[in-house]
């Protein structure tokens, strides 16, 4: 139990560190390019420091695609969900303290882009994010710096690709607190299509690899 407790705590404070970081580098205004790589560093440096105790998947879409492919037992899927939901919600709310409520930076689909066009983009970059996980783990899971970079790489990577577009969510934690905190809604549109993305990596990578 008390294994199980310090992976769900490090999963909140994970996931709270990179919504903190990703979302108030937005808030302080910074370039396109630099808040991708805040999103990204974030990423990197959780992975590096939480890895060894929880796996540091700070993304409920990625928990749900690990249970789904046998990487997270289906027994602590809800207490990795709830941490990360949680830690989303803190980081955020630690931006609005900071700033204000017009600088939490909700993720919202540009103008030109269509309800169905932003679910399919949202789709394929988790998708994409997923598989990039499980690659880089079945060539790496022993070298927790590997990970790290190639996994806050794609992350800053599809952000540069999807954030004007969408947002570039990837992660229901992402939005669930600075679309809550900002009145911008839309928080289930992302959570499903994000979890769906990351679920057909999941099955696709069972597929491939059913053991």
């Amino acid at each position: 139990m008390e294994e199980r407790l310090r992976a769900y705590g490090a999963e909140f404070l994970g996931t709270a560190w990179m919504v903190a970081i990703g979302t108030g580098s937005v808030a302080m205004n910074a370039s396109h390019l630099v808040v991708c790589l805040s999103f990204g560093i974030a990423v990197t440096v959780a992975i590096l420091v939480l890895r060894s105790v929880s796996g540091a998947h700070i993304n409920p879409a990625v928990s749900t695609a690990f249970v789904v492919s046998g990487h997270l037992p289906r027994d602590r899927w809800f207490g990795y969900v709830l941490a990360q939901l949680l830690g989303g919600f803190l980081g955020s709310l630690a931006v609005l303290m900071m700033f204000s409520a017009n600088h939490v930076a909700p993720t919202v689909l540009a103008s030109h882009v269509s309800l169905v066009e932003g679910a399919g983009i949202e789709v394929l970059i988790t998708a994409l994010l997923m598989a990039s996980i499980y690659i880089i783990v079945a060539l790496k899971d022993g070298s927790t710096l590997a990970v790290a970079l190639w996994v806050g790489a794609t992350v800053a990577a599809l952000a540069w690709v999807a954030g004007p577009l969408t947002g570039a969510s990837m992660n229901p934690a992402r939005t669930l607190g600075p679309n809550l905190l900002s009145g911008e809604g839309m928080v289930l549109y992302y959570a499903v299509t994000t979890v769906l993305g990351a679920w057909l990596a999941a099955l696709g990578r069972t597929r491939l690899r059913p053991t």
